[in-house]
């Protein structure tokens, strides 16, 4: 009897898949959903910060080693992932890189692309495809206030969350016109302290705990864009509007 109950409390469980959770928001994110009652699985490049996390509630959470920019085995391990989860109802993906380039070594810059834009690319999609043919799910991908405007110390990494946002509002597009219960969240940070938060003049600087939590609201209340914390909406619509001259001064 208590196996049988075991076992429908499992299947009524919602899954979650974050995509880049060994530290950061990624990491606090998994403990959030799993507070809210979600199975979790992470991922990351770094086998022992995810069994760090993993031991903290191994009846719960899942692991697998994976590198984003490994393109051509990023479906299989995510499919291997979802097997062991039982499902999949949620994917956030949260893996990202930010790399000051002032001299513009084109190493760093294709670091930054091929992380953010096409292993963020290839993820997205595959979770589309597997979302479709549930017909039902919800892609949640972590963006960035940066995206709105070019930033001539980091070109890259502004260009790949431009990209990124963009590339959302096209998956929810085709989302839409499938009729299918899938949804598609973008969530736009301003500061949140986490070891990509560098430069000098940062302000309102959120903790990862805040930020999770705010997030896991968003993803709750199935919003298509949530800013955090709130207030950064206001700094995203001053962005998009202020003329080059002025903004070239920031």
């Amino acid at each position: 009897m208590v196996e049988e109950l075991e076992k429908i409390i499992f299947e009524v469980m919602k899954r979650a898949i974050i995509i880049g959770a060994t530290s950061g928001i990624g990491k606090s994110l998994c403990g959030e959903l799993i507070r809210k009652g979600y199975v979790v699985g992470i991922t990351g490049r770094r086998s022992e910060l995810l069994q760090s996390i993993r031991d903290q509630d191994p009846e719960r959470t899942y692991a697998a080693v994976m590198d984003v920019r490994e393109l051509s085995t990023l479906g299989t391990q995510c499919n291997d992932l979802v097997h062991q989860l039982g499902g999949l109802d949620l994917l956030i993906i949260c893996a990202g890189i930010g790399i000051f380039n002032n001299e513009l070594d084109h190493a760093k810059e294709e670091e930054t692309i091929r992380t953010n834009v096409s292993g963020f690319a290839c993820i997205a999609d595959w979770g589309m495809r597997y979302f479709k043919d549930q017909q039902h799910g919800h892609l949640v991908a972590i963006t960035s206030v940066a995206g709105i405007r070019g930033n001539g110390a980091a070109p890259a990494y502004n260009a790949s969350k431009a990209f990124q946002i963009s590339y959302l509002e096209g998956l929810r597009l085709n989302a839409e016109k499938s009729k299918l219960s899938i949804q598609v969240t973008d969530i736009r940070p301003g500061f949140v302290d986490t070891d990509m938060a560098k430069g000098e003049g940062m302000f309102w600087i959120s903790t990862v705990e805040r930020a999770a939590k705010q997030i896991v609201d968003a993803i709750q209340k199935k919003r298509k864009v949530a800013y955090v914390s709130k207030r950064w909406r206001m700094v995203a619509l001053l962005l998009a509007i202020l003329p080059y001259p002025l903004y070239r001064k920031i």
